[in-house]
């Protein structure tokens, strides 16, 4: 790097620069210290000065900068190839990223304003209901809705029972249940044969696995399967389900000897 007393001809200061180029002398600085772009030369006071050449090469990492690339990437893997080939292969990996992120993005916004509808919804500040009904967002649980009716014991016990792998597993295994309730009610499977009780037995099952074997949560689950909220679709959905399990659970007690309301507490 050559050192001048004066601004010769032709060079321009680092504040120059980055009035020219629209950005901060802090920039500037950092790109220099990171390795990407060096003034070509320094006065005698210590000042940066930079050339015609400095500044296309700024351009350059400014627009790939602006592409979503780090200054790592930059710096690594794009300046010093000669290949176009090369050069893009790394643009369809960027490309690849960005459409990634984008998708993410998406996925957060539509969480967002499914939150906030529940926010106004619940019209008590309630960050850990909030919480809730985030992880089951990320869940991909179209039932997360239902968490504002849920109260704050009924909460605290799902979250002692279930962190988010196992609440995934238990939800899918709700979620195949009741399809196998509309398989076996279109099927016209009676509720008493063995097939209908193996169901029976399994659902119920899964009802012990959720409440612990707390028989004051059920009419609380009861209820809550009764709300309004549930769209048409969902609500045929639940009637056609219901239409199997409600029987099927009573021939499964009935058969077994259980009064679900009496099961005690594990």
């Amino acid at each position: 790097m050559e050192k001048y007393r004066a601004i010769p001809q032709g060079y321009l200061t680092v504040g120059e620069v980055a009035k020219k180029m629209d950005v901060t002398v802090r920039t500037l600085q950092h790109y220099d210290k990171e390795g990407l772009l060096s003034p070509s030369a320094v006065s005698d006071g210590g000042r940066r000065l930079y050339t015609d050449k400095d500044i296309v090469k700024l351009h350059q990492i400014l627009s790939l900068k602006h592409l979503g690339f780090s200054l790592n990437d930059i710096r690594d893997r794009l300046i010093p190839l000669d290949d176009p080939a090369d050069v893009a292969q790394i643009l369809s990996e960027q490309a690849a990223t960005i459409r990634n992120k984008i998708a993410n993005l998406t996925e957060s916004l539509s969480e967002i304003e499914a939150l906030k509808t529940e926010v106004l919804e619940i019209q008590t500040v309630d960050f850990k209901k909030y919480a809730d009904i985030i992880v089951n967002l990320e869940m991909k649980n179209d039932f997360y809705w239902l968490i504002k009716h849920f109260d704050g014991e009924t909460l605290d016990h799902i979250r002692s029972r279930f962190d988010k792998e196992s609440g995934i597993a238990f939800l899918q295994k709700f979620l195949h249940l009741q399809d196998e309730a509309i398989r076996l009610q279109n099927a016209g499977v009676p509720v008493e044969s063995p097939e209908g009780l193996q169901f029976a037995k399994a659902y119920w099952d899964m009802i012990l696995e959720f409440t612990n074997g707390d028989a004051t949560m059920l009419p609380k689950l009861m209820q809550i399967g009764e709300s309004d909220e549930f769209n048409q679709e969902l609500k045929q959905m639940q009637a056609k389900a219901n239409a199997f399990i409600e029987p099927a659970l009573g021939a499964y007690f009935s058969n077994s000897g259980i009064n679900p309301f009496q099961e005690e507490t594990t």
